[in-house]
């Protein structure tokens, strides 16, 4: 069979009778800018990218870029939403084998720490985009990272309170206390993105588990009167 035709856009796709639905098309397109954005965000920072680069990284026109966003503003904003979304459905997924297979809460959390860490590690350009590149892109972007660091924060404070007692171990004093964890462990994350410091993500693992720990027994401490 010959092969598919080129479209203007720069990829193959079928014509005719045989083209997939529009709305299918321009999910593809979708996806292939989200791709190409995270990597040349990742490549040269938010400062220097530009949709004509985004653009030529996924084998597009400009006008095919604008036709999915006014400008690299919204690019990143919605390129940040699909990465929180990546990163959280994959901790979600994690989370409920990490509840299968924990003997005690300390396993517990020691899993869900290097699930994490390798979710960020199998998707860099993504994490990069989430902890980095949204710092430089404005305040409706930071705002989006607020509101997403608190999401996080929740989804750990509401994880620690359902699973904790399974095992007998103590709860979180407060929401502040997963939200210190979130930011701490987005600065930790933040340079090793950018620094390589430390040179394996995995060696942020004890590091984040102690806070965890460190939080939760202070947090023992205190419902049991002590100082």
């Amino acid at each position: 069979m010959a092969e598919a035709p080129t479209s203007s856009s720069g990829g193959s796709v079928p014509r005719g009778r045989h083209a997939p639905p529009l709305e299918v098309r321009v999910e593809v397109q979708r996806k292939r800018l989200f791709e190409a954005a995270a990597a040349v965000f990742a490549r040269v920072g938010y400062a220097d990218a530009s949709a004509e680069a985004i653009a030529r990284e996924a084998g597009m026109s400009k006008a095919t870029f604008y036709e999915h966003f006014s400008n690299k503003e919204e690019c990143l904003i919605a390129l940040f939403d699909d990465a929180a979304a990546i990163i959280m459905r994959e901790m979600a997924d994690n989370q409920r084998a990490n509840r299968r297979e924990s003997e005690s809460y300390h396993e517990w959390i020691e899993r869900g720490v290097r699930a994490f860490l390798g979710t960020l590690t199998q998707f860099p350009d993504a994490s990069r985009t989430l902890l980095v590149e949204v710092v430089g892109a404005g305040p409706a972007a930071l705002a989006r990272r607020d509101r997403v660091f608190q999401l996080f924060a929740q989804l750990l404070y509401d994880d620690n309170k359902a699973v904790a007692p399974h095992y007998d171990a103590p709860n979180f004093a407060s929401l502040e206390d997963t939200y210190a964890i979130v930011g701490a462990i987005a600065a930790l994350v933040d340079r090793q993105l950018r620094h390589g410091v430390p040179e394996d993500p995995t060696d942020l693992e004890p590091v984040i588990e102690r806070l965890f720990f460190g939080l939760l027994g202070q947090a023992a401490e205190l419902a049991d009167g002590g100082e």
